[in-house]
């Protein structure tokens, strides 16, 4: 059984073709990051309609890099939500359009979903396994039973973590996408200089906040502005270090409560995380000697399939059929949010289309 993955959901244009063994026969990966870099962060009509320019080339470039043709793929599997709804509702049509016209099985899915799952593909974790999604929209602690059964055990309550990272970067004039930036320009910097706060850190709980930490880092840069006139290159080093180390010290800190209650009621297993912010090596460290501790094994996904690829969206497609679950048809739709954990309470508020997070 062979998957096509068409992912589209914030500003990666992306197609793959994945076998059931978890082979990823190709993968294409369209980034927009030279349209979105004057405006600082992703501008969603300009992402809309860069999709909508690049899906079928993607998809054309997948088939040939696999040597393959449409005859000889199982289903089509979309992203279907939760994300920059113009991005999904252009990946959504494109699949629903080559389901319709080659009867090609459609399978829409949960892009969280296709992170949550990933380590399967990759590394063949059995279930239950405890997973930490920590990405530039989403951060979350999830419990990992089944292939659409998913326990949320804590999440960010305001601004994600490459979100944070982003707006950190954006403060300090450095480039875009902000998570490497800043993570190149922590590896001179002095984390101590700046005692910014550990949000949360106090409570009892799972859950995170990332919104207070950008604002005391916007507070001691407009301090530094004040007495100096500006900024100078140790400046936004130690600053970037400060940020960085305390983002690390809240995700690990969280991801030992996490894991407590994880093993308290499957034992420990393994931990995973995934998601673009797990890309961050400092981070990565920090979380595996936190695992190692625990007794629980660690595992991310290699560092082209932390970011959103069409690879992830294959495989989430392959374990729905694996599953017995059944196939979407032409009324599927686009969906801005789609909450994982369908009984947790929202960890975001709710609105007139649904469960923001």
């Amino acid at each position: 059984m062979i998957v096509l993955g068409i992912e589209s959901s914030c500003d990666e244009t992306a197609a793959a073709l994945v076998r059931d063994d978890g082979t990823i026969l190709s993968s294409v990966i369209y980034d927009q990051m030279d349209l979105h870099a004057a405006y600082g962060g992703v501008v969603p009509e300009i992402a809309a309609r860069a999709h909508a320019e690049r899906l079928d080339l993607v998809t054309e470039q997948a088939l040939a890099e696999a040597g393959m043709t449409l005859g000889g793929i199982s289903a089509i599997s979309v992203t279907a939500g939760p994300g920059l709804i113009g991005g999904v509702v252009s990946g959504v049509m494109f699949a629903k359009g080559l389901s319709r016209g080659t009867g090609i099985p459609l399978i829409g899915v949960n892009h969280l979903a296709g992170h949550a799952l990933t380590p399967r593909m990759t590394d063949g974790v059995a279930f239950p396994y405890l997973m930490l999604l920590v990405s530039g929209g989403h951060c979350q602690f999830l419990s990992v039973l089944g292939p659409d059964q998913f326990q949320r055990l804590g999440g960010t309550i305001d601004d994600a973590p490459g979100e944070a990272f982003d707006k950190t970067a954006k403060l300090l004039g450095l480039g875009y996408p902000g998570g490497p930036e800043v993570e190149r320009a922590a590896l001179t910097g002095d984390p101590r200089r700046f005692p910014l706060p550990r949000p949360l850190l106090d409570r009892p709980g799972c859950d995170m906040s990332f919104s207070g930490l950008k604002t005391a880092l916007r507070r001691a840069r407009d301090t530094l502005v004040a007495e100096q006139g500006g900024l100078t290159q140790a400046d936004r080093a130690d600053l970037c270090a400060a940020f960085q180390d305390a983002t690390a010290d809240v995700l690990t800190e969280k991801t030992r409560r996490a894991m407590a209650a994880f093993a308290a009621e499957h034992g420990p297993t393994t931990i995973a995380v995934a998601g673009g912010v797990a890309a961050n090596r400092a981070l990565r460290t920090a979380l595996q000697d936190a695992a190692a501790e625990a007794g629980f094994a660690f595992t991310a996904p290699p560092l082209k399939l932390c970011t959103d690829n069409g690879a992830m969206i294959a495989w989430a497609g392959i374990e729905r059929l694996r599953s017995g679950e059944a196939v979407d048809d032409l009324t599927l739709s686009a969906r801005p949010r789609w909450p994982l954990d369908r009984d947790a309470a929202p960890l975001l508020g709710s609105g007139k289309k649904g469960a923001k997070g």
